[in-house]
C-alpha cells in the first residue's frame, strides 16, 4: 500500500522482455544499501512490482503479462523516467490518499495549460473508470496522489482534470508530460466500493 507521494524519479535502465511478461531495471538514487532490498514492493509510476534484484543505485522487478496488458509498461524505453514510492510503513505520513498500486487503466493527456503559478492537465478516460471519479475527489495520476478539479462526462469518454502544482511539477514526472502522452489511473478505492453497494441494492430493489 502507497500513499501516492513520490520519493524520487528514476528513469528506465534496461526493459527485457520474455514468454512471462517484461523484466525492467530501474535506476534511482532512492535505492541505497539496505534501503531496498529483494521482495520489497515500490511503484513504479503508480504500478506496485515486487523488487527481485537490488543494488546500489537500483533495482529490477518482473512484470506479468496481465500487468502489461492494463498498463503502458510495454511501452517503456531506456532512459524514461518513472515515478518511484516505497511501500507504507507505520512511520510514514499518510500525506496523500490510500494508492493500492493496483492501476485501473491508462488515460490520455489531452491538454496542458497554465493556471497561475500550476498547471491545469486534462485527461481523457473510459467512461467505465469514469464514473469512478468525482470532483474534489482523489486519484492516483502515474502514482501521484491528485484531487479531481473537474469531471466532463460523454457516452465516448470521461475527461477530468487535475492542478499541478510547481512542487509536484518538479519533483515527479508530471512537470514533463506532453499532449497525448498516457498515464497510469487508479481510482479511490472507496469510490469502488460505495459503486459496487449502489448496483447491488440496486439490482436487489428490481428483484422485490
Amino acid at each position: 500500500m502507497f500513499s501516492g507521494i513520490v520519493e524520487s524519479v528514476g528513469e528506465i535502465g534496461r526493459v527485457q522482455s520474455s514468454a512471462d511478461g517484461l523484466r525492467i531495471w530501474v535506476v534511482s538514487d532512492l535505492v541505497r544499501t539496505d534501503s531496498v532490498k529483494s521482495g520489497d514492493s515500490i511503484a513504479v509510476s503508480g504500478v506496485c512490482l515486487t523488487v527481485v534484484l537490488s543494488e546500489e543505485g537500483g533495482f529490477c522487478a518482473d512484470v506479468s503479462n496481465e500487468t502489461v496488458s492494463c498498463t503502458n509498461i510495454g511501452n517503456y524505453a531506456v532512459g524514461m523516467p518513472v515515478n518511484l514510492e516505497t511501500s507504507l510503513t507505520s512511520s510514514k505520513l499518510l500525506s496523500g490518499h490510500l494508492v493500492f498500486g493496483h492501476v485501473d487503466g491508462v488515460a490520455k493527456c489531452i491538454q496542458i495549460r497554465q493556471d497561475g503559478s500550476s498547471n491545469r492537465i486534462e485527461f481523457e478516460i473510459e467512461p467505465e473508470l469514469g464514473k469512478f471519479l468525482a470532483e474534489k475527489g482523489s486519484v492516483a495520476v502515474d502514482g501521484v496522489s491528485m484531487t479531481v478539479n473537474k469531471v466532463i462526462d460523454s457516452d465516448s469518454a470521461t475527461v477530468f482534470s487535475v492542478n499541478v502544482i510547481p512542487h509536484t511539477s518538479q519533483f515527479t514526472t508530471l512537470g514533463r508530460l506532453k499532449l497525448r502522452d498516457n498515464v497510469h489511473i487508479e481510482v479511490d478505492m472507496l469510490a469502488r466500493y460505495v459503486a459496487r453497494i449502489m448496483e447491488t441494492q440496486s439490482r436487489i430493489n428490481e428483484q422485490n
